[in-house]
C-alpha cells in the first residue's frame, strides 16, 4: 500500500489541516501581537510626572496616567511573549534551537518590563498611603531601578531581532528586506546600550549608536503589518515542511 508523503495534520473533526492553514493562523496571530507591542508608545508622556518630579511620592493628585502606562506595558510584555510562542511551531522548522532561544529572550525581555511596572506602581502605592518626607529617598531609588531595568528593554530587542531576523532571512518566510532591517539595527542598539551604561547619554557617539532604534522599530512594525495582511511565503512554508518530513 502506498502512503502519500504529502504533509497533513488532522483535527478532532477528521478534517485535513494543511501546513498553510496552520502557518496562516500563526502568522496572523503573530502579526497582531507584534502590532500590540507598540501600544506603549505613549508611556513617555504618561510617566513624565513620576519620573521628572523627585517629590512625586509625597505629592498629591491623580495617579491615573501612571497606572494606564503600567497597564500598557503589561500588555506589551504579554504580547511580546505571545509573538514568540505563536511563531515557534513554524520557526523551529528552520532551526529549533534558535527558535527556542527567541522564546527565551522574549520571556526575559518581558520580565524586565514587569520589573519596570513594579517599581513605578510601588511608588504609587506608597504615595497613596500618605508617606512622609522620609520616603523621598525610597522614591528616588525606585526611579533609579526603573531606569536600570529599562536597560534590559533596550538590549533584549536587539538580541530578539538577531535571532528572529536570522530565522526569517534564512527561511525566506517574509521578504528578506524586513529581517535585514533588524539584523542591521541590532548591533547599533547593543552598542547604544553599552555606551549608556558608561554614563554617556548625549553627544555624537550616543546619537550614532542610537540610530539602531529606527531600523529595529521599522522591522518589528513592518513585520507585524506583513504577517497580519500577507502571512508567510507559501513556497517557503512548503519547503520547510517538506524538509521536516524528509528528516523524519
Amino acid at each position: 500500500m502506498n502512503i502519500s508523503k504529502e504533509v497533513k495534520l488532522v483535527n478532532t473533526n477528521r478534517q485535513a489541516v494543511t501546513p498553510m492553514d496552520l502557518s496562516r493562523k500563526a502568522s496572523l496571530a503573530g502579526g497582531i501581537l507584534y502590532l500590540l507591542t507598540f501600544v506603549s508608545i505613549p508611556i513617555g508622556f504618561l510617566y513624565s510626572s513620576i519620573l521628572n518630579d523627585p517629590n512625586y511620592i509625597v505629592g498629591s493628585g491623580t495617579d491615573t496616567a501612571v497606572i494606564i502606562g503600567g497597564i500598557l506595558e503589561i500588555i506589551v510584555a504579554l504580547a511580546g511573549i505571545g509573538t514568540a510562542v505563536v511563531l515557534f511551531p513554524v520557526l523551529k522548522k528552520q532551526n529549533e534551537a534558535v527558535a527556542l532561544g527567541f522564546v527565551g529572550t522574549r520571556v526575559l525581555e518581558a520580565s524586565t518590563i514587569f520589573a519596570d511596572v513594579v517599581c513605578l506602581l510601588a511608588i504609587v502605592t506608597l504615595r497613596r498611603t500618605g508617606v512622609g518626607a522620609e520616603a523621598l529617598l525610597t522614591g528616588k531609588m525606585l526611579v533609579v531601578l526603573y531606569g536600570l531595568f529599562r536597560l534590559g528593554q533596550n538590549l533584549m530587542p536587539a538580541v530578539n531581532d538577531l535571532l528572529l531576523g536570522s530565522l526569517l532571512y534564512q527561511s525566506r518566510l517574509v521578504p528578506r528586506i524586513l529581517p535585514l532591517l533588524g539584523i542591521i539595527g541590532a548591533p547599533f542598539l547593543i552598542a547604544n546600550t553599552i555606551v549608556f551604561m558608561f554614563g554617556i547619554s548625549s553627544g555624537p557617539l550616543y546619537l550614532l549608536t542610537g540610530i539602531g532604534v529606527l531600523p529595529i522599530a521599522l522591522f518589528e512594525f513592518s513585520l507585524g503589518v506583513w504577517l497580519t495582511v500577507k502571512g508567510f511565503n507559501s513556497s517557503a512554508i512548503a519547503s520547510l515542511f517538506a524538509k521536516t518530513t524528509e528528516l523524519a
